[in-house]
């Protein structure tokens, strides 16, 4: 498999951001016109047409039977919660606020992981994990202001705790299909969930002004298919975790295209929010590579000893 150049690389993670980054504002333009259900339903159903052209040409991998049932639990959290979720809480917020909020996934992994996973958190972890929701109720706060918030707006918090749970069920599975295949089995889930939104959704199509229908269209092929299969491939390319500080750039991006496309003021707390929240996320990566490195060294001296110096030079003289 040829490596790809590093412009092709940047190139294709820059169009992810720029897809992901305008799923607020599309959410934010087709709620005009469509309840938070059917925008899930279209939007998704859209993306699964798209998915399945792309399957035929590309070709993508059958799922085991006994995997089916986890296969639906992905698009359950990954695509009918978060999405439904998202679309319900974007009602009472921005989108640039929205952004940020839905990138706190990474603080409920790791309550995830100690609540549910019964998982041992290191103090570094819980300082981030409070930062974090420090820097939610400041984007809340400067969003709405405190006399003002919504509960409704927490919705998108929920959003992000989904979209942990579909990440942390994802690793034992992720081994068995490629990215191509999970994603694509993980939207199709999530359509045939959210077609409990099916009726209405004709009528409310043919009365949406054209431009809105537009905005959701590319919300279905862009945000929702396109970015994953360009993700799919920078991660055959990429180490995850150098992968992943890219995704960082998706809420400042995003509160670009808001002030630009919806005229949105974006209020100085929801800035600080937003460093605080993605500051916090970004610690937790960092610990997670730290931990991995040390685990290294650790193991190096190990394998050195059990090798011995012959096994050594045997290995030495491969490269």
């Amino acid at each position: 498999m040829n490596t790809p150049s590093p412009l092709k690389l940047t190139l294709v993670v820059a169009g992810v951001i720029l897809c992901w980054a305008y799923s607020p504002i599309g959410v934010h333009m087709g709620l005009h016109s469509y309840s938070p259900g059917q925008l899930a339903l279209l939007r998704f159903l859209i993306a699964s047409v798209f998915m399945a052209g792309v399957a035929l040409v590309v070709g993508i991998g059958r799922p085991r039977w006994r995997d089916v049932p986890w296969l639906l639990v992905l698009g359950f959290f990954g695509v009918f919660v978060h999405h439904t979720s998202l679309n319900y809480g974007q009602q009472w917020v921005t989108a640039a606020a929205s952004s940020v909020l839905a990138q706190s996934a990474p603080l409920f992994s790791v309550l995830i992981a100690f609540f549910c996973l019964k998982e041992r958190v290191s103090a570094w972890r819980w300082g981030c994990v409070l930062l974090g929701l420090l820097g939610v109720l400041v984007v809340i706060w400067g969003d709405q202001g405190v006399g003002d918030i919504d509960p409704h707006g927490l919705l998108i918090l929920l959003a992000a705790a989904s979209w942990s749970l579909y990440f942390a069920i994802q690793k034992h599975y992720a081994h068995r299909y490629s990215p191509l295949t999970m994603a694509c089995y993980m939207v199709w889930a999530g359509t045939l969930m959210l077609s409990v939104n099916l009726p209405g959704l004709a009528n409310a199509v043919g009365q949406a002004p054209p431009l809105e229908n537009l905005a959701v269209l590319i919300l279905g092929i862009f945000p929702s298919a396109l970015a994953y299969l360009g993700w799919a491939y920078v991660l055959k390319h990429v180490e995850v975790s150098r992968a992943s500080v890219a995704m960082y750039l998706i809420p400042p991006v995003a509160m670009v295209m808001a002030s630009t496309l919806l005229g949105e003021h974006i209020a100085r707390q929801v800035m600080l929010g937003a460093v605080m929240v993605l500051a916090s996320v970004a610690a937790i990566s960092l610990e997670g590579r730290w931990r991995s490195v040390a685990q290294a060294e650790r193991a190096q001296p190990v394998a050195i000893e059990v090798l011995g110096d012959k096994g050594v030079a045997e290995i030495q003289g491969r490269r």
